[in-house]
């Protein structure tokens, strides 16, 4: 041992301190230097310890004297190892009583009680300065060896005693800390459930949370209505009064209509000032009659900042019968069908889907027979959004996107004909094209690797994976240079044959990337089950970092939690520099977003590839629509 061992002697005779100094004094005769000099270099020069540990005593010759040595040491921070202790010492408190206060002050000292004759049993003196393992006897007279011996072995158990002290607390407080960031993760992960699926103006379910219920609703059995609720005159008291006005009022009537709803509706906020109402119904005469009510609970006068406004709203439902294969959207959008219709016949009615209504079913027959004839007609593109690191803002990939221009429409978004495409097997079709040219197109750059989105529909394609491979091989690309970004409808619609499925993409070496996270179905457990590389924050919690603490703190958690699972974490919707700078410092790997550059033309792709970074100025736009 480095250190000297610190022992107390507590006895009431002189002589038998000047034994215990003669017993611990070091004592080394030639002889004795000589076998260490041969020691040493039999060794090597290791040196080897001369007689065992140096020890520092201290003498007292009375219990209460040697009581009080232990409290001051203890104060000092240099607590004994091992105290010695006569038993017999007039006129004071004797050793049992003295090895009792000594233990109370300090359990991890080591007690040796020495003497020739006791007035109490070993069991006696253990039973008040126990425990006993760390209490030993030794009798008067002592032989020198047996003194230095015990006080040797019970220095070294003191020190190592002491560290595994410290080490258990050390972890102790390391499993205590990540018990709390485990809390502090499952409460962001809840608060973002909450963000992602409510409205933040009145904490209703919001139109994402509305389509989820709905999902569910038009898979089980009974019928059920879906309807929709328009202000009016809104605009005029937004126009009149203010949006902190207009905002008031969609609290006020969000309330009426949760006060005023059907036993076990949902009500949700769909979006500015149109709210949707889900319940079950035993017919078309029964919803409209609940419509009704609520329609009549809004005709009323409401106070919003002293002001006396008049509430009112408009309807529209359609009723469906469940599990008969119905598409939430389509339902959600038969009840905005039949809401247009209510608005345009006047205020303060419920009108109810027929189908003469759906123009927009015709609009979907339009665009379901020309995205059949889009790839023949060289009507599609694919525009590429580069992935950056968050530091140098080199590129290391690129996010395939698609595109449609219309001969009859024009640029049509992807948030119209996707959804339309997915509803049908086009999408499959659509797929493939879209594989294969972004295959094609990576070959012109020297090593980034290409992410290409695959709906829920696809993912569930019979043989995805064989489907998957046999593209890239055709192509000649390495599937390492592959990334598949799914959301979390796509897997956890079948989560074991999800979880199958992704094992075997990464067995052949794609990389996996769940997108939109956050806004979805996602936990802890579900993100371990599945053999995942990559996390992509959804854009709404990137837009909301310098709004909301909470968006912050999410986006934060994300991070985190993507480290701790060994996941690249890439932030979408980055669009200015203070989100650069807020993402560097949280610790995002990688940047996505029109901040660096909006979806580029092939050929400027190619540019940045090859130039390997983005330079200070953001990629201009390039006469896409988006």
């Amino acid at each position: 041992m480095s250190e000297a061992v610190r022992i107390l002697i507590v006895d009431d005779e002189p002589a038998m301190h000047d034994s215990y100094r003669r017993s611990f004094a070091p004592t080394r005769n030639r002889g004795e230097q000589a076998l260490d000099a041969m020691a040493a270099a039999l060794f090597d020069d290791v040196a080897v310890a001369a007689g065992g540990p140096a020890f520092a005593l201290t003498h007292r010759s009375q219990g209460l004297d040697a009581v009080a040595e232990v409290e001051r040491a203890l104060a000092a921070g240099d607590p004994y190892a091992v105290a010695f202790i006569d038993i017999r010492m007039p006129p004071g408190i004797d050793g049992r009583e003295t090895a009792r206060r000594i233990r109370s002050l300090d359990p991890a000292v080591n007690l040796v009680i020495v003497t020739g004759y006791s007035d109490f049993s070993p069991v006696e003196i253990a039973r008040v300065a126990g425990p006993a393992d760390k209490i030993f006897y030794i009798a008067k007279p002592f032989e020198v060896a047996e003194i230095v011996q015990t006080a040797t072995a019970l220095g070294e158990r003191w020190r190592v005693d002491r560290e595994l002290a410290t080490a258990r607390a050390t972890l102790s407080a390391q499993v205590l800390l990540l018990e709390e960031q485990k809390l502090e993760l499952a409460a962001n992960e809840s608060r973002a459930i909450h963000i992602a699926t409510h409205d933040s103006l009145t904490d209703a379910p919001n139109r994402l949370a509305f389509l989820r219920a709905l999902g569910e609703r038009v898979r089980g059995p009974g019928q059920f209505a879906t309807a929709m609720f328009d202000l009016d005159r809104f605009k005029l008291v937004n126009d009149t009064l203010g949006h902190l006005a207009g905002d008031k009022l969609i609290q006020e009537i969000c309330a009426i209509l949760h006060a005023h709803a059907p036993d076990g509706a949902m009500v949700a906020r769909l979006g500015g000032d149109e709210f949707g109402v889900l319940f079950d119904t035993l017919g078309e005469q029964a919803a409209v009659m609940a419509c009704e009510r609520l329609v009549a609970a809004c005709s009323t006068s409401i106070s919003v900042f002293g002001n006396s406004v008049q509430g009112g709203s408009s309807a529209g439902v359609v009723v469906t019968k469940g599990g008969e294969g119905r598409e939430p959207v389509d339902v959600l959008r038969r009840a905005d069908l039949a809401l247009n219709d209510a608005k345009r016949a006047g205020r303060g009615v419920v009108h109810v889907f027929d189908e003469g209504m759906d123009e927009g079913i015709r609009f979907r027959r339009r665009i379901e027979g020309g995205l059949s004839e889009a790839i023949a007609r060289g009507e599609l593109s694919l525009v590429y959004q580069p992935i950056v690191g968050r530091d140098a803002f080199d590129v290391l990939g690129f996010e395939a996107l698609l595109r449609w221009n219309t001969a009859e429409y024009g640029p049509m978004s992807p948030a119209v004909f996707i959804p339309i495409a997915e509803e049908s097997n086009l999408i499959h079709e659509l797929g493939d094209w879209v594989l294969g040219k972004a295959l094609a197109e990576m070959q012109h750059w020297p090593d980034q690797y290409v992410s290409v989105n695959f709906s829920p529909r696809q993912f569930r394609r019979h043989n995805f994976v064989g489907h998957v491979m046999e593209s890239v091989q055709r192509a000649g690309v390495s599937p390492t240079r592959v990334q598949i970004e799914i959301t979390e409808t796509a897997i956890f619609d079948d989560a074991e044959r999800a979880a199958e499925t992704l094992y075997k993409l990464r067995q052949m070496g794609f990389r996996i990337a769940l997108d939109d996270f956050g806004t979805g179905y996602s936990s802890l457990y579900n993100i371990r089950k599945f053999a995942l590389d990559c996390l992509k924050i959804d854009k709404s919690f990137i837009d909301g970092m310098g709004r909301e603490r909470e968006s912050a703190a999410i986006v934060h958690s994300i991070i985190h939690l993507g480290r701790a699972l060994g996941l690249g974490v890439v932030a979408e919707g980055v669009e200015t520099e203070a989100q650069v700078q807020a993402l560097r410092i949280a610790g995002a790997q990688y940047l996505q977003g029109y901040y660096l550059s909006r979806p580029v033309m092939p050929t400027i792709a190619r540019d940045l590839a090859a130039r390997g970074r983005i330079g200070e100025e953001p990629v201009a736009a390039t006469g896409t629509n988006g």
